[in-house]
C-alpha cells in the first residue's frame, strides 16, 4: 500500500519534490515498509524523472523600456541634452522623458504644435511607447502643455495636438529661434590701442617720406572709400633747393 502512494507521488510531482521523495523512499526501505524490489522500481522510476528534461518556459512579453541598444540611448542622451526646454523644468522629470520633451519643443518651435504619433516620438526619441505617455502625463499635470485629442470615428483616432502653454517655455522656445543671446564684442585693451596708433603713425610717416600729402583718412585713423592720394605742396624754400 506505501509503495503505490509513493509510486503516484513520484508520478504526480514536479521535478523539485523528486529529492524529497527520493529520501522518504529510503527511509520507508529502512522500516521495512516495502520491500528491496518494490524500493529499486521507485527509485529507478525517479531517476528516469530526473533525466526527463524540464518543461521550457513560456517566453514572459516584455514590459516597460524598450531594450538599451547604442543608438536608441545615443538619440535619448542628446535629445534630453539638446536645451529645449528651461532646465528647472526639465528637472521634473527622467532623462527618457526629457527627450521625448525635447522632441516635443522642436516639432512645436517648428510647425507650432507637435502632431506626432506616440510611436512616432519614441522612436525619435529612443524611449518605447509607455515612457511617451508617461511624460505626456506629467507635463499636462505640470501645466506645461495641452493636449488635444482628435477622433475621426468610435474606432479611430488622429494623433493628439500638443501645444506649448507654460509661458517660460515658450519665451524659452522664442528665444532659441533668435539665435539665443546677442554677441558680446569684447572692448580694446591698452596694449591694442598703442599698436593701432604705431601701425597709423607708420602709414603717416611712409606718405610724406614719398611727398604725398597724408589724405583725411589716415588722420582720422582709417581708410575712406573713394580718395585719391594728393600731392604734397612744396614750399618756396623746397622749390629753391630743387633749382
Amino acid at each position: 500500500m506505501f509503495a503505490t502512494h509513493l509510486r503516484q507521488a513520484v508520478q504526480a510531482s514536479p521535478r523539485s519534490e523528486l529529492p524529497r521523495l527520493s529520501a522518504a523512499l529510503w527511509k520507508a526501505y529502512g522500516a521495512a515498509q516495502i520491500s528491496e524490489a518494490e524500493a529499486s522500481a521507485l527509485s529507478d522510476l525517479i531517476e528516469n524523472r530526473k533525466a526527463v528534461p524540464a518543461a521550457a518556459r513560456p517566453v514572459a512579453r516584455r514590459s516597460g523600456s524598450r531594450p538599451r541598444s547604442p543608438a536608441s540611448m545615443e538619440r535619448r542622451r542628446r535629445w534630453a541634452s539638446s536645451g529645449a526646454m528651461p532646465p528647472h523644468l526639465q528637472a521634473r522629470f527622467t532623462l527618457a522623458e526629457a527627450a521625448v520633451m525635447a522632441v516635443v519643443s522642436v516639432e512645436v518651435g517648428k510647425r507650432g504644435a507637435c502632431t506626432l504619433s506616440i510611436g512616432h516620438l519614441a522612436a525619435l526619441a529612443g524611449v518605447c511607447a509607455s515612457t511617451v505617455r508617461n511624460a505626456m502625463r506629467e507635463a499636462v499635470a505640470l501645466g506645461l502643455i495641452h493636449v488635444e485629442r482628435r477622433p475621426i470615428s468610435a474606432w479611430r483616432n488622429a494623433p493628439n495636438r500638443v501645444t506649448v502653454t507654460n509661458r517660460e517655455w515658450c519665451a524659452w522656445m522664442k528665444m532659441r529661434r533668435r539665435g539665443g543671446c546677442k554677441t558680446l564684442h569684447p572692448t580694446h585693451t591698452n596694449k591694442e590701442k598703442e599698436a593701432a596708433e604705431g601701425e597709423n603713425r607708420t602709414s603717416h610717416s611712409t606718405w610724406r617720406g614719398r611727398g604725398w600729402r597724408t589724405p583725411q583718412s589716415l588722420r582720422s585713423g582709417g581708410p575712406t572709400s573713394g580718395q585719391r592720394p594728393q600731392r604734397a605742396r612744396l614750399l618756396p624754400s623746397d622749390e629753391a633747393s630743387l633749382d
